[in-house]
C-alpha cells in the first residue's frame, strides 16, 4: 500500500517539472496518453515495455522506451527505470542466455566464440565485447527478442499482481467480515 502511495506522491512532482517554459507544450499531449501516470495499467506497461526495450544494445535503449511506451500507453519513468536491469556487469551474462535461447531454436550447432580476456574497463574492452557479440551472430539475433518477450510478459503480469495483491487481500477480508456477521444474525 506504501508503494501505491508513493507512486501517486511522484506523479504530481514529475508533472511539475512541465510547467518549465520549455517544456510546456508537452504536458497536454503527456496527460492526455497517460505517459506519467502511476497508476497500475501504464505502470505495468512501462515497466514492460522497459524490460523488452532493455535488451536492445546501447544508447538506444531509453529511446526506443520512451517511443514504444508513447506507442502503448506506458508509463515513461517505469520504462525507462527498467531498462536498467542491463548494464556493463549484466549485459554479457544476458547475451549469453540469450544466446543459448536462440541456439535451442535454430536447428544445427552453433557453438559461442569466446569472450577476449581484456580487462573489464580497460580501453580495449568495449570495442572486444562489440566484436564478441557480432560473432554470436543469429542465435543471438533471435534469442534476444525471445527471452525481451519473456521478461515483458513476466513484468507486466507481477507488477500487475503486485499492485492488485493487496486489493485481494482486503476483498477476502471483507468476505470473511460479511460472512462472520451473517453467522452472528443467523
Amino acid at each position: 500500500m506504501r508503494i501505491k502511495r508513493w507512486f501517486r506522491s511522484l506523479e504530481p512532482r514529475v508533472l511539475a517539472e512541465f510547467d518549465r517554459p520549455m517544456l510546456a507544450w508537452a504536458k497536454p499531449w503527456l496527460d492526455r496518453h497517460d505517459l506519467l501516470s502511476f497508476t497500475r495499467r501504464p505502470l505495468a506497461a512501462g515497466v514492460a515495455i522497459g524490460l523488452l526495450c532493455g535488451l536492445i544494445p546501447g544508447p538506444l535503449q531509453v529511446a526506443a522506451t520512451v517511443i514504444v511506451c508513447s506507442l502503448f500507453r506506458g508509463n515513461i519513468v517505469a520504462g525507462v527505470v527498467a531498462t536498467f536491469y542491463t548494464n556493463p556487469l549484466t549485459i554479457v551474462p544476458l547475451y549469453i542466455a540469450a544466446f543459448h535461447i536462440g541456439d535451442t531454436l535454430i536447428p544445427g550447432v552453433h557453438v559461442m566464440p569466446a569472450f577476449a580476456d581484456i580487462g573489464f574497463g580497460s580501453p580495449g574492452w568495449v570495442s572486444a565485447l562489440s566484436e564478441w557479440v557480432q560473432a554470436l551472430g543469429w542465435p543471438l539475433v533471435l534469442g534476444l527478442p525471445v527471452m525481451g518477450a519473456w521478461f515483458a510478459i513476466n513484468g507486466y503480469w507481477l507488477t500487475n499482481y503486485l499492485w492488485l495483491r493487496p486489493v485481494v487481500a482486503r476483498a477476502k477480508r471483507m468476505k470473511a467480515l460479511r460472512a462472520s456477521r451473517m453467522d452472528t444474525k443467523g
